[in-house]
């Protein structure tokens, strides 16, 4: 085995972060990284939001403006807090072109595979990530809240940090569960 087949291996979604978040340096490394994304016909269907400091409330805001009016308020503190789970977040967007030979589907994935880049590159750096969806990530008023075109849609959000506490590994599947050959 590889050094980088080993990383792969014992790479893991940490939920507890702090800061320290990534410097500028480690940030641009790593969006290097997200840039080698697989990407037919060079579309470069993909795009980021840092949100740190004040802008993870502002985004806990966002978040929670979207319950109705009769909401909990525990469901709307949680949304307000959510961000909060770490010093940076980064948003990962799908920006698909149009074009004859590049389907939107292999766009999106082209998107989602840089955020997988982009998320072991600063796991390597000995940052921890957590990447998060939900309902959030499918809200049109969060959508257009973060300045996003009609046309695009947020594959995740990265949730980056010092991991301030190791959680216990988790069992995975063998190989053989969900691999068969064909014909």
């Amino acid at each position: 085995m590889t050094a980088v087949t080993d990383f792969l291996l014992n790479r893991s979604s940490e939920p507890r972060l702090e800061s320290p978040a990534p410097d500028r340096e480690t940030l641009e490394r790593a969006f290097a990284c997200a840039a080698r994304a697989p990407d037919h016909a060079l579309l470069r269907p993909w795009r980021y939001l840092v949100v740190e400091g004040e802008g993870l409330e502002a985004l806990g805001e966002l978040f929670a403006s979207t319950c109705p009016n009769n909401s909990d308020a525990k469901d709307i503190a949680k949304l307000k807090s959510a961000p909060l789970r770490a010093p940076m977040v980064i948003v990962g967007i799908a920006s698909p072109k149009v074009h004859p030979k590049v389907p939107e589907v292999e766009q999106v994935m082209s998107a989602a595979a840089g955020m997988s880049f982009l998320e072991l590159a600063l796991q390597d750096a000995g940052f921890g990530v957590m990447w998060r969806s939900g309902p959030m990530a499918y809200q049109a008023s969060v959508r257009h809240g973060l300045g996003l075109d009609d046309h695009e849609q947020i594959v995740g959000f990265l949730y980056t940090g010092s991991v301030s506490s190791a959680k216990p590994s988790v069992p995975r599947p063998t190989v053989d569960e969900f691999v068969r050959h064909w014909p």
